[in-house]
């Protein structure tokens, strides 16, 4: 049998045990004495158990009352400890937070963020790293890393800020009234496709799935610019240099505003979920998980 307990019928409860009558407790909770009988009454029927012995001069406890009171009081007060701990995390979130991002992401998107973050967390201090280059956590003085792509260091904790983020293709406004709009993704071969390199090696061979359960197509795609850092490649596609495949967040605002336009939105991009990763559990603060509820809910609405 499920038991639905009221934190408000166990606190009549302490409160008459102590004053021994349940006027008292009423007067001093500021409720009516019939609320505070109905409060013990509802918390009998709940438990299954008489706690107080009622004659019209006296109220005592049972001896199930008794045994009862010591639990109740241990249910209030750990109750009473964890708000307080709540509101003493939110009070003192602070610290210095040294954070790595992608470039594109980091400079578009995440500075806005924490900006917005730090307004309502003033002790909240950070030290940015952005760039596209990957972080080695093991070597770097990085707390938290925000990465794109499945999580493949087992080492590492992984908090999801957007699991279900997708590159897409994009083009500009002027780009699709000069070349066309895509028919086919076969098409992409005969477009200029604006590429990213890490560490010199081109990201050319782009993916898709036109269904979830499908497997992926994949394209070795050609054009005349690629560039180390993602958002030059945002840039060149919002000029109408190319086509360009990037990260659905990377581009929203882009897409938004109107300055890039999905093509074939039918078709399914490459997943790339969006983590924030931490060396070890000792790392993930009240200040961390805030900031991961933060960002988490900025993604959502972008």
């Amino acid at each position: 049998m499920k038991i639905v307990l009221r934190l408000d019928d166990l606190t009549v409860f302490v409160r008459t045990a102590d004053r021994g009558s349940l006027s008292a407790a009423a007067r001093e909770l500021e409720i009516s004495p019939a609320l505070a009988s109905a409060a013990v009454k509802r918390l009998e029927g709940e438990l299954g158990l008489r706690l107080f012995a009622r004659t019209t001069r006296s109220l005592r406890l049972t001896e199930e009352g008794e045994h009862y009171l010591g639990n109740a009081r241990e249910a209030l007060r750990l109750l009473k400890e964890g708000h307080d701990a709540l509101i003493q995390g939110q009070e003192t979130l602070g610290g210095t937070l040294k954070i790595s991002m992608p470039s594109d992401l980091g400079r578009n998107m995440m500075v806005g963020w924490l900006d917005q973050f730090q307004a309502q967390y003033p002790k909240v201090s950070f030290q940015l790293s952005i760039s596209d280059r990957v972080s080695d956590m093991y070597r770097q003085p990085v707390d938290i890393a925000v990465r794109y792509g499945r999580q493949e260091d087992s080492g590492l904790v992984a908090l999801p800020l957007a699991p279900d983020n997708r590159r897409v293709l994009v083009a500009s406004p002027d780009y699709i009234r000069q070349h066309g709009k895509l028919k086919a993704l076969d098409e992409l071969l005969r477009h200029n496709c604006l590429r990213f390199m890490v560490e010199e090696v081109i990201h050319d061979r782009w993916s898709f799935y036109r269904d979830a359960a499908a497997g992926p197509v994949a394209l070795h795609v050609n054009g005349n610019r690629s560039a180390d850092d993602a958002d030059v490649v945002r840039r060149w596609a919002v000029a109408g240099l190319g086509i360009a495949y990037k990260s659905r967040l990377d581009v929203s605002d882009d897409i938004r505003s109107g300055r890039l336009h999905i093509l074939m939105p039918d078709i399914l991009g490459e997943p790339a979920p969006l983590n924030m990763l931490c060396m070890h559990r000792a790392q993930i603060t009240p200040t961390v998980l805030q900031l991961r509820d933060f960002l988490r809910a900025r993604c959502e609405k972008a």
